[in-house]
């Protein structure tokens, strides 16, 4: 597990960390050497790491199972749907589940919006428990405008549980346009066409 995290979870060297750039999608406002630095390693590692390993670090503590999550996302490895979807569902640990929304939104099948429906029926409700409701809301509309579906209304009307959450105060759009631009992100990083992606980072920044 030490030899995965060191170059998985924190390669490089001084204070690169690569778990505390996909935090909050923090990677967005590296220096462009950096930024592009960063990307490509990703999708690098995306590519490369064995199944097994990804195990290894989704068995592991929060900054290995955010990682491992980007990972798998990047990829768009889909054999990890349902384990990434019963973690989410379980919320062991914080801020683990942002890589979590992140790669449902990525795989971007209907299954996927299942997944994210049912923790938000379940943790919605919890409003002493914030974490990671607007990630999976995020997600959750970006599958909804990829699809033609409305799956995400019901928690958004009036009097809805989103309304009466510990996140209600969080701008359900804003999620979505950021799960989108990660999204996008993956997708040039995956195809080598990062030159066109770099306006959109800038504008984000």
């Amino acid at each position: 597990m030490m030899a995965l995290a060191k170059r998985y979870v924190s390669p490089g060297m001084g204070n690169v960390r690569r778990y505390l750039k996909l935090l909050h999608g923090n990677f967005l406002t590296l220096p462009t050497p950096a930024f592009l630095w960063f990307a490509r390693s990703l999708a690098r590692d995306a590519r490369n790491i064995a199944d097994d390993d990804l195990r290894v670090l989704l068995d592991s503590e929060w900054r290995a199972r955010l990682t491992a999550a980007w990972l798998i996302g990047m990829d768009r490895r889909t054999q990890f749907r349902e384990e990434l979807g019963e973690l989410l569902l379980e919320s062991e640990l914080l801020y683990a589940g942002q890589g979590y929304c992140f790669a449902l939104a990525r795989f971007g099948e209907e299954r996927d919006a299942e997944i994210l429906t049912a923790y938000l029926d379940r943790w919605l409700p919890e409003t002493s428990w914030p974490y990671n409701q607007d990630d999976a809301m995020g997600a959750l509309l970006y599958l909804d405008e990829l699809h033609s579906a409305e799956r995400s209304a019901r928690f958004l009307i009036p009097g809805g549980l989103w309304q009466s959450s510990a996140v209600a105060d969080v701008d359900p759009a804003g999620q979505k346009e950021y799960i989108g631009l990660i999204c996008e992100f993956a997708a040039s990083c995956m195809s080598g066409n990062l030159a066109r992606w770099l306006p959109k980072r800038r504008h984000a920044q």
